[in-house]
């Protein structure tokens, strides 16, 4: 049976909520398993779920934490910076990224942000076809410029992060979008 048609049931068994303290550990241990994704402590991704709960998603399959979003509205400035999109690789084929960034961007908490913006490096295939994906599907403009640099901002240990923009439609028309 095709993939498409097997994944039916289980999309409809997706939940998507904001975090709570208690997933600190399961989103650590997803981000884990996500690579390239950079990893943080668990310490960070418990203080991420209840200091920044409004401004992430997680993601959940019978009981099981599946997706990950950690966001949070650029202080003074009208944008949502979306940190990291984490997927499990049972949920992946599914449009999952994307379908946890549409329930973020919809949230009343977000309805001010008038872009996204995330950083990405050139070498990272999946979250460019995510982000190109989701400006593709909101109608908006997807600009990048390199950002974070290797040998200035990294000491030359980590790749250049490319800042990406998305200017947002309005709420309303995003909605219309989910």
């Amino acid at each position: 049976m095709p993939k498409d048609v097997q994944d039916i049931s289980i999309v409809h068994q997706l939940t998507m909520r904001k975090p709570r303290t208690t997933d600190g550990a399961a989103i650590w241990d997803l981000v884990r398993a996500c690579k390239p994704l950079d990893e943080n402590s668990m310490y960070c991704n418990l203080v991420q779920a209840d200091h920044f709960r409004d401004t992430c998603v997680v993601a959940e399959m019978q009981g099981v934490v599946v997706g990950w979003i950690s966001g949070h509205m650029i202080p003074n400035d009208d944008a949502l910076f979306v940190w990291q999109v984490a997927v499990s690789p049972t949920a992946r084929g599914l449009g999952l990224g994307r379908k946890m960034l549409m329930h973020l961007l919809n949230r009343d908490e977000c309805r001010d942000a008038c872009r996204l913006n995330t950083t990405i490096t050139l070498d990272n295939d999946s979250s460019w076809g995510l982000f190109r994906s989701l400006a593709r599907h909101l109608g908006a403009r997807l600009t990048d410029d390199p950002h974070y640099l290797r040998d200035r901002h990294f000491d030359g240990q980590h790749a250049t992060e490319h800042m990406v923009t998305i200017a947002l439609p309005h709420q309303q028309d995003r909605a219309r979008a989910a």
